[in-house]
Formats: structure tokens, C-alpha cells, sequence
């Protein structure tokens, strides 16, 4: 039936061109912006997503900055460490060639000084951004690396770098260590050395209450070859009484020395001798051992203040000092080392994850361009058949008139 009241053919035309317009409009967003999904009428559900991964994405850009800063800081103090461990073992070789009984010491000492000097001008040089990890200044330091996303929430996560301290300043002689059978103490009794020959050498070395009380972190390092036990004194220490402490270091020693495990080495502790630590070496190498005492208060390389050459028994006893200071500074760099190696790895990984991420989002939001390409084509070709279908529909009342004629 045809009316001339309803043109139904007209408006099937219409909607269908409407249809095609909107089609047309969406098509023609995606190719001015490149985004399937530009704002949240788009598709909510994937806009909300591509939003919070921009935003975790944007995230990732502080922390990649806080870990190139925080690796340039290590790579700083690595590299002073570095450099105390080289002017250390220079010092070790004077120190070396002072155990000689046909040397002008006083040169050799004056040597020494110099040498000091330039590690006092490396720590106190080694600062990036103004944060220094080896003048004892700082005890830890937080890098932010990462940003973890749960379904609890959002937490930051840090990478912690233990500083280092590699000053020389703020020693105090304590006189800890008593008279040895057979061992070298020091003037200032905070250092020692003993020769346990194989096969049976022995000797022994007492450490007493000194003449400024025990303070919590105090400590008492022995080398043993080349293996270094110690004990720090605690505030638990400390509260049991000064008249005890001298034996609590004791006993603590020998069960670091004993954990060793150092083959047909024998420390034996009597109670009954408050302090007295006896040494025997049953083993098949003979053995040295040098002791040091560093109050808390003072730098990892305290001690090389008190180096002097200009005598034998001086001498012998730095010998002992110098090797516990060059593994204080071969350990520093090496603790920088590694964390600057796992900063550099989160590093890599953090920019490696930022990629995904925005490649994720990409796949999400981004417009196929090939396939927008053909659909503008198709729906352009719809378009105006759409507006030629409408104008043959809208000539069908035109027609009706026809057959009045």
C-alpha cells in the first residue's frame, strides 16, 4: 500500500543514513586522534584501565630518574673505595719495607703521612648531589625503585644502600688488649700481633676493661690469615656492668674465631683468666694473627691515624693494623659494587616494563589505521547510497500523483 501521509521507504532511507553519519563521525575520530577508545563514552571499561596503566607509566618515569641518581652516587663512592683500597695497600708496602732493620723509617713514616693525607681528601671528595656513603655522615640510604600495584593498592618499594664508613678521624685510644707471651701490643694497646708457627705454635693475648668504659659499638676485629672475626659491643653489654664486659668480648671472639672454622686453629677461653684468649695452631701453615680495637665512635680507618714506622715494635704492630683497614676499604667497595650492579639491573627492568606497559595500552586504545582506512572507504560508498536511496524514496509520493492524471 502507498501513502502519501507515511513515507515508511523515506524513513528507513533516513535512519539508515543516520546510522551511516554516526559510523562516519567515529570513523573519522579515530584517524584525527589515532584512538579506537579517546574518552571514557568511548568504552568506559578500557579507558578506565589504559588511564590508571598511563598513570603507573607516568610513575615509572620518577623512578627510572631516582635510579640513574642513585647509581651515579654509588659509582662515586665505588670509586673513592677504590681508590682507599690502592692508597691503602701503598701504605701496607711502606709498611712493609719498614720491617726492615737497615731503613731510614723516619723517611718511610714521612711517606706514610702524605699517603694519609690523600685518603682524608678522597673521603671527604667522594659526595654526589651532596650525599657522601663513606665519611660515616649517613648509616643507609633508601633509592626508590619500584611501584607495586596490588589489589590491596599501591606501595613504593626501595632499594637500601648500606653506607660505608671509611673516614679516619675521631679515634680514641682505649688500651683493651694486655700484655701477650710472646705477641707485639701496641703503645696505645688497641692493636696486636701474634706468629702462631704450624704444628703446634701458641701464644696468647688478654683483653681487658680500658681506660675509658665500654660503649655500645665498640668493637674488636682479629685477622686470622686471611680470614677476620669481631665483636661489637652491645647496649645489652654495656648494662651488664663495665667490670664484665672485657670477658663478654672475649668469650664473643672466640666463638667468631671458632666459626671460622680455620683448620687446626684451637682458641681456648678460661674463666677462671678473666679476658685471656690462648691461641694454638695444630694446622699445617703457620699463622699470623693482628687484633684491633675501634671505639664507636670512630672512623672505619680510625686507626690509620695511630700507624707510625719510626720504630720495630712500631712497625710490626701497623703491619697488623694496615691489613684490617685494607679489607674494611676492599669490602666497602665491594658492598657498593653489588648494589650498584642490582640498581643498574632494576634500572633495565623498570625501562623494559615502562615499554610493555605502553605497548599494553597501545593495543587497547590505539586505532587499527589499516582497517579505519577501509571502513572510511566502505562507509563513504554507504553514504551515498544512503542519500541516493533517501531522494529515490523521497520522489514516491510524486509518483502517486500519476494516477490522478
Amino acid at each position: 500500500m502507498s501513502s502519501i501521509l507515511t513515507n515508511n521507504s523515506a524513513m528507513v532511507a533516513l535512519q539508515t543514513m543516520k546510522s551511516i553519519n554516526s559510523n562516519m563521525n567515529k570513523t573519522q575520530s579515530e584517524i584525527s586522534t589515532g584512538k579506537s577508545v579517546a574518552s571514557a563514552k568511548d568504552n568506559a571499561a578500557v579507558w578506565a584501565i589504559s588511564k590508571v596503566m598511563e598513570s603507573d607509566v607516568e610513575g615509572f618515569k620518577g623512578i627510572s630518574d631516582s635510579l640513574n641518581l642513585g647509581s651515579s652516587t654509588l659509582s662515586v663512592a665505588r670509586q673513592a673505595a677504590e681508590t682507599v683500597t690502592d692508597l691503602l695497600t701503598q701504605i701496607k708496602g711502606k709498611i712493609v719495607a719498614a720491617q726492615g732493620s737497615n731503613v731510614d723509617r723516619t723517611k718511610i713514616q714521612t711517606d706514610i703521612d702524605a699517603l694519609k693525607g690523600q685518603v682524608d681528601s678522597v673521603v671527604g671528595a667522594a659526595q654526589f648531589n651532596g650525599l657522601n656513603l663513606i665519611d660515616g655522615s649517613q648509616t643507609s640510604v633508601d633509592i626508590l625503585s619500584s611501584l607495586d600495584r596490588s589489589s590491596s593498592g599501591v606501595a613504593a618499594s626501595s632499594i637500601t644502600v648500606n653506607a660505608q664508613n671509611l673516614s679516619t678521624g675521631a679515634y680514641a685510644a682505649n688500651d683493651v688488649f694486655g700484655a701477650s707471651t710472646g705477641g707485639t701490643v701496641s703503645t696505645d694497646a688497641d692493636t696486636f700481633v701474634l706468629k702462631l708457627d704450624k704444628a703446634g705454635g701458641t701464644d696468647d693475648i688478654t683483653i681487658q676493661d680500658g681506660a675509658t668504659a665500654w660503649a655500645a659499638g665498640d668493637k674488636v676485629s682479629m685477622r686470622i690469615g686471611d680470614k677476620t672475626a669481631s665483636y661489637t659491643v652491645s647496649t645489652n653489654d654495656v648494662a651488664s656492668g663495665s667490670n664484665t664486659i672485657a670477658d663478654l668480648v672475649a668469650v664473643g671472639m672466640k666463638n667468631s674465631i671458632d666459626a671460622l672454622g680455620i683448620s687446626g686453629l684451637t682458641v681456648d677461653y678460661d674463666s677462671a683468666s678473666p679476658g685471656l684468649l690462648s691461641f694454638t695452631n695444630d694446622g699445617t701453615k703457620d699463622l699470623s694473627v693482628s687484633g684491633q680495637f675501634k671505639n664507636a665512635s670512630s672512623g672505619g680507618l680510625g686507626a690509620l691515624a695511630s700507624i707510625d714506622v719510626t720504630t720495630s715494635a712500631g712497625a710490626t704492630t701497623a703491619l697488623g693494623s694496615i691489613e684490617a683497614m685494607v679489607q674494611t676499604s676492599i669490602d666497602a667497595a665491594s658492598e657498593f659494587g653489588s648494589t650498584q650492579k642490582r640498581i643498574d639491573i632494576q634500572s633495565s627492568f623498570v625501562s623494559k616494563l615502562s615499554d610493555a606497559l605502553k605497548s599494553g595500552i597501545g593495543t587497547m586504545v590505539d586505532a587499527d589505521m589499516e582497517e579505519t582506512s577501509a571502513r572510511l572507504q566502505a562507509l563513504q560508498v554507504q553514504q551515498q547510497l544512503a542519500t541516493q536511496s533517501l531522494s529515490i524514496a523521497n520522489q514516491q509520493p510524486q509518483n502517486i500523483l500519476a494516477l490522478f492524471r
